[in-house]
């Protein structure tokens, strides 16, 4: 237990000392927290800017213009006489859409008729055309039922049959968890157990490729086997993620505005085998390459892959099933899983008991492997000293 402890002490005092790894560690999470999150921060795209050309210039069609600009997702910024007019701001990237209502637009709905408008919308930016299609569609589709509703009465068609005859089946969208349907609140809690990995990850790479004279010269650190360095090391990573995490997953969210149901027994329960898992994962990393430098350029070239195949950017199951296999072996995987279902949506453990034991296998795994490479490294060390030239 003495050995054990001056290895947690040693290893808190290198965490708070090296400037490399207090950079990664602490200072480097709080950078994340305060930049990260300020494009997402309005949630959801408001007023994007469109034309309109009017080539009926009539009540109705001023109607649908005037709805369409009430929208919270669209906002009319011009009215232009022609198309060419239109598609040359859209080129200049000043609107980003163009709605031609054609000739003769009420006089075929008076007539029964359909009167189809035309809407041209930059699908280069998927998020833009999601808002102004899903805007014009929404106003057209309601604005098409009052008129027909109107026709019907008109017939001497019950008000109520003329009603529902539109639109028979009203569908009633509730969003659960995500409650302004933002953008923010679905990526930013995954994001942030990403950061998390990858910041643990590095400063554990780090630390186990730089030198440790600390416990070198203590007598109690010295005569410490595997099990009480890796296990002191591990604490003391423990000791540094349990300020790290609540700020992330508790501090953050309620910030941002982001919902959390979870509590924080679960959420705390949960995180345990990701930092133990992450953890060893950096000690097998810091064994296998031995230099800061290759440490660091490993993890940064693995940062982007792993972004990818977390599945909240780009769907899983659009991911090759080898490399979903893959995946696996990645504890964001299942963190972000477990984490974002426990502190989201209030699951409990027994509800993510998959991903919970999925890390825990993998940090006992990775714990051995550890271990393993903590105790040849200890046997090579005299070897090694013996004959420098080695």
């Amino acid at each position: 237990m003495r050995a054990f402890l001056a290895i947690f002490r040693i290893e808190l005092m290198r965490i708070l000392t090296l400037r490399p790894v207090m950079a990664v560690m602490l200072i480097g999470p709080l950078i994340y927290a305060l930049y990260y999150p300020q494009p997402y921060t309005n949630e959801a795209l408001r007023d994007v800017p469109i034309a309109v050309v009017d080539l009926d210039d009539t009540t109705s069609s001023r109607e649908l213009v005037r709805r369409i600009d009430a929208s919270s997702d669209v906002a009319v910024a011009a009215m232009l006489p022609d198309q060419v007019s239109a598609e040359r701001e859209v080129h200049g990237r000043q609107l980003y859409g163009i709605l031609v209502i054609p000739q003769y637009f009420e006089r075929d709905l008076l007539h029964g008729r359909q009167s189809p408008v035309a809407l041209y919308a930059d699908a280069s930016y998927f998020l833009i055309y999601q808002r102004i299609s899903g805007a014009v569609v929404a106003v057209a589709r309601t604005m098409g039922a009052e008129i027909e509703t109107a026709r019907l009465v008109a017939a001497n068609i019950d008000p109520v049959l003329a009603a529902a005859a539109p639109d028979p089946m009203p569908l009633t969208a509730v969003a659960l968890f995500n409650p302004q349907g933002g953008y923010a609140t679905y990526i930013l809690p995954a994001a942030f157990v990403l950061i998390m990995q990858q910041t643990l990850l590095i400063g554990v790479g780090l630390l186990g490729t730089i030198g440790n004279d600390a416990a070198a010269r203590d007598p109690a650190a010295a005569a410490a086997g595997p099990f009480g360095r890796v296990g002191g090391k591990l604490l003391a990573y423990l000791v540094i993620e349990a300020i790290v995490l609540p700020f992330y997953l508790i501090v953050l969210p309620y910030l941002y505005g982001i919902p959390r149901l979870g509590g924080l027994a679960v959420i705390a329960a949960f995180c345990l085998p990701f930092v133990l898992a992450v953890s060893t994962l950096g000690m097998v990393i810091s064994a296998l390459f031995r230099k800061p430098l290759v440490v660091q350029l490993v993890s940064a070239a693995l940062g982007l892959p792993f972004l990818f195949l977390a599945g909240f950017s780009w769907p899983s199951e659009a991911i090759p099933e080898p490399l979903r296999t893959l995946t696996v072996l990645l504890p964001s995987t299942s963190a972000i899983n477990g984490i974002v279902e426990v502190s989201q949506l209030g699951a409990s453990l027994q509800a993510v008991r998959v991903p919970f034991l999925t890390l825990w296998i993998l940090a006992a795994v990775y714990g051995c492997i550890a271990l393993l490479l903590n105790a040849r490294s200890v046997r090579e060390k005299p070897v090694s000293q013996a004959y420098p030239g080695r």
